[in-house]
């Protein structure tokens, strides 16, 4: 029975919700015939979120680790193929710190690759019907620096996990009433999404190669 970490931001940025923990607390308690899923909440707050995060990887020991974070503007479920080492924040976090052209890590490389199956879990997403694609890029805010985080414990640590991170659009009710109206997405269509990407990240052991990348 294979462990399986969730985690999902507190809101942040004078939100009362992030659909990330939405849909990621949707989630606790499910299992399969072959996983169980573990979710945690994680502070929207440098350093703090990497500490919190490195503590439930030590205490879970999960086979499958997957951070979700909200990126309002975006369409689709973006599966992240790489975490640069650098914090650079265009707004406040949680904790009202706002580093700016920082490294995340003094002895860390410049960035790390997800050593989740992303192309496998955007093929099955939209298979289904969902709006999925491969992001080139998490940002430069706590999402980033979480995923830069999650990579770097793993590899300093010698685990062999699955880890990665996937952003998720704002909920329609949050991209109400904005001067230029976002993207959005239903929460039932974000947590079966993330149901997607649990099943094929613990099923899929190579990843499938086509064209997938996006500019985003």
């Amino acid at each position: 029975m294979k462990t399986v970490l969730l985690t999902g931001f507190e809101p942040f940025n004078g939100a009362t919700v992030n659909p990330a923990w939405e849909a990621v607390r949707a989630l606790e308690g499910w299992s399969g015939e072959d996983f169980r899923v573990e979710v945690r909440q994680l502070p929207c707050v440098f350093g703090e979120a990497n500490r919190a995060l490195a503590g439930m990887v030590d205490a879970l020991h999960p086979d499958v680790v997957i951070a979700v974070g909200q990126a309002g503007g975006r369409a689709e479920i973006s599966a992240e193929r790489v975490a640069i080492n650098v914090d650079d924040a265009s707004i406040l976090d949680n904790a009202g710190r706002q580093p700016v052209d920082q490294p995340i890590h003094d002895d860390g490389p410049a960035a790390y690759f997800t050593t989740l199956p992303i192309k496998a879990m955007v093929a099955a997403m939209r298979k289904q019907g969902l709006r999925a694609g491969v992001s080139q890029t998490a940002g430069t805010f706590v999402c980033n620096h979480v995923f830069y985080g999650l990579m770097h414990h793993a590899a300093a640590s010698g685990r062999t996990m699955k880890a990665g991170f996937i952003h998720v659009p704002f909920l329609p009710e949050q991209a109400e009433g904005r001067l230029e109206t976002p993207p959005s997405m239903a929460l039932e269509e974000i947590v079966a999404g993330i149901r997607i990407a649990v099943e094929t990240a613990v099923r899929v052991e190579r990843d499938e190669a086509h064209a997938g990348g996006a500019t985003h």
